[in-house]
This record gives structure tokens, sequence and C-alpha cells, in this order.
């Protein structure tokens, strides 16, 4: 079998499983676009008409009145908080992310602020925001989050993510009506969002999405929305955001991946995996069927539960065999802890199911020795 490139490199052969993933490399980037990835960074251009040109271009894609390209989601998290602190005003720009001074407080609900591999607090602290958290761990009420905008506050932060609470949290168009009534700039973190269109649409101000994660595009982020927001967006390039730059060739190559995401969205549906689903419950001590996202998106995983009474193993040692194999096998493993593991398949390879079905049989009739 050919190696890819990483096995080339001595390491590793992974099949992803677990989704768009940062610890994985995120997603897989088609070779028409990393063609115009590879002519992008083989020749000059002027960096401020494109970052101009291709803000235009990803806001034909969101319906938003600009766009900023970042390096990643977590940058735009960074500068759009950034950008609402110092309104692109050139001397709170350069004092950033100090911002002594200035009114620097984020309000967002205590079941947004999350951990995605890194606390979303230390993207909003870089931009030099301060948290102000809103509600319980469970439970928020829409006078809570009145209550909490003062001549301190800066922006309201909506998190949408499969990482947060998903009861009892407060609606997009409750933080809408609130950002309205203060005069607030309403940011959306939608990193892993796949509409490009609802966020903007309901009125947010600035909208963070990863360009490498739905879209499938090299390492990449953009911040959609207003044109006054996204302006004061693009002036942090001579601030924070200089230290988050991304190359024109990424800049590039996610307009590319855009382009081809809204020609064919192809995601795979409940009854596709069914049969894989079975073949994985054939197996003793096994049990699957068919889950969507925990955030409500049109995703469908396979969902394994373990019987450690009749395998011999619990969920934790099974997950953990999967990834110690000869191929590193990962799988979704936030419900580990209820004996379960899910597969994403959008990011699973042609042939590679057949090759997870034969690694859980292997670990099955090993434990049964």
């Amino acid at each position: 079998m050919t190696q890819n490139i990483y096995q080339q490199l001595g390491l590793k052969r992974v099949i992803n499983a677990c989704g768009k993933m940062t610890i994985l490399g995120v997603s897989s980037v088609a070779p028409e676009v990393m063609q115009a990835t590879a002519q992008a960074a083989g020749a000059f251009v002027e960096i401020d008409q494109l970052v101009d040109r291709a803000g235009e271009l990803v806001s034909h894609h969101t319906g938003a009145e600009d766009s900023y390209i970042t390096s990643c989601a977590s940058a735009g998290i960074a500068i759009a908080v950034a950008a609402a602190i110092t309104h692109g005003e050139q001397t709170s720009v350069a004092q950033m992310p100090d911002s002594t001074g200035l009114a620097n407080e984020i309000v967002m609900l205590r079941g947004h602020n999350v951990d995605y591999g890194a606390p979303i607090i230390s993207a909003i602290r870089l931009g030099g925001g301060r948290v102000v958290e809103v509600g319980s761990s469970n439970l928020a009420a829409r006078w809570q989050l009145e209550s909490a905008v003062n001549d301190n506050t800066a922006a309201l932060l909506f998190v949408k993510s499969h990482h947060c609470v998903q009861k009892g949290m407060l609606s997009i168009e409750d933080f809408v009506a609130v950002a309205r009534t203060h005069g607030l700039p309403l940011i959306v973190d939608a990193a892993a969002e796949e509409d490009l269109h609802s966020w903007v649409a309901c009125g947010a101000d600035m909208v963070i999405y990863s360009g490498a994660k739905a879209f499938n595009a090299p390492t990449s982020g953009f911040i959609t929305g207003k044109r006054a927001w996204i302006a004061a967006c693009k002036a942090q390039h001579h601030g924070i955001a200089r230290a988050m730059k991304i190359g024109k060739e990424n800049m590039v190559g996610l307009v590319y991946a855009l382009d081809r995401y809204q020609q064919a969205q192809q995601t795979p549906d409940a009854q596709a995996l069914q049969p894989w689903a079975e073949a994985i419950s054939a197996i003793h001590g096994l049990h699957a069927d068919i889950e969507q996202d925990e955030a409500g998106r049109a995703i469908w995983r396979i969902r394994v539960r373990v019987e450690p009474q009749e395998l011999g193993l619990d969920a934790r040692k099974v997950e953990a065999q999967l990834r110690d194999g000869d191929i590193a096998i990962y799988a979704r493993r936030y419900y580990l802890h209820q004996g379960i593991f899910s597969f994403d398949p959008r990011t699973v390879g042609e042939g590679e199911m057949a090759l997870i079905v034969a690694r859980l049989k292997e670990i099955a009739d090993h434990a049964a020795n």
C-alpha cells in the first residue's frame, strides 16, 4: 500500500473518525484547492489588495457587507474582541492587548465558556477582553443578560458549538435584541458551523468561522459581518493581528474552498451508515446505532456502546486500543465516561470504515482469548 506523506516522514497512519479536529489536522483539502494554493504561493501580490478582494469574495458566500480572513477561528475571536474594544482607533489598536482605560467587558453565557482544545477565554484575553459570565452552567435568563450590560461592556459574545451546554441557554434572538437595545456589537463564534448565512442574517455584527473545518480549506478562518466592524478588525493588523497573519496562499485556498463547498455539499446520511452500525453490532460486546450531532447540525454518526461484562473491556480501553494500533484510529470520545464512543464518517476515507470494523473485531477477539 502506498504510504502517505506523513508515513514517509516516519509518522503513523491515521484514520480520522472523530471529525474535523485540530489535533488531527482538521480536514483534508481537495486537490483543486491545493493547486490554487500552490499557484498563489508561487506569485507576488499586493497583500492589502488581496485582503480586501478576498473579503469581498467571502462575503458573496455569507451575504455580509464585508469579511476579513484570519489565520484560524481562535485568531478571529481575539481580533473581533479587539475590534469591539478599540473600534479600530489607531492609538487603542497599538495599546492592545492592554485595554486599560477602555470598555473591555465581553458578556457571554456561562454555558458558552468552553474549552475547544484551549479555553475560549484565552482568545478573548488575547484581544484585550475581560469575560463577564451570565447565568448558571445549565440555565440563563434574559434579565441576567440585560443586567450584565454597563458602561464597561464592549460586546456580547454568542458561541454556537457542540462543546456548549445545549439546554437552558438564551437564543441568538435574545442576544441580538439586547445588543441592539444597548448599541453594542454582537460577536458570534460559529467556528465549526456549516451554515454561512443564518448568523449574519439574524443580525450579528461579526461572525467567526474556521475555514479548515466545515469548508475543507487550508488552515484559515474568517470574520464576516458589518462593514464598520470588519474595518475595525482589519485595523488590528497593525496591532495584535500581526502575530496572527495568514499567508497569501491560504487566503486564496480559502476562497477556492468556499467556492467548492457551495457547489458540492455532501454529508453522509443516517441510512448510508446503517450497514456499518449493523456490522459493529455483530461484534460480541458492542452495540451500535446512529446518532445526530449534539448541537443539532445535519451530521450523523455511528454511536458505539461497549458492554464491559460481555466484552471484558470497558469503552476507555477499547478506544485506547483503537488509537494505539499500527494504524491510529481516532473516535469521538466525549462520552467515554458513559461507555460510549462515536465514529464521524465525514473524515473517514474510502475503505477505512472496513478497517475500523476489522480492528474492533480484532480487539474483541483478543479480549475473548
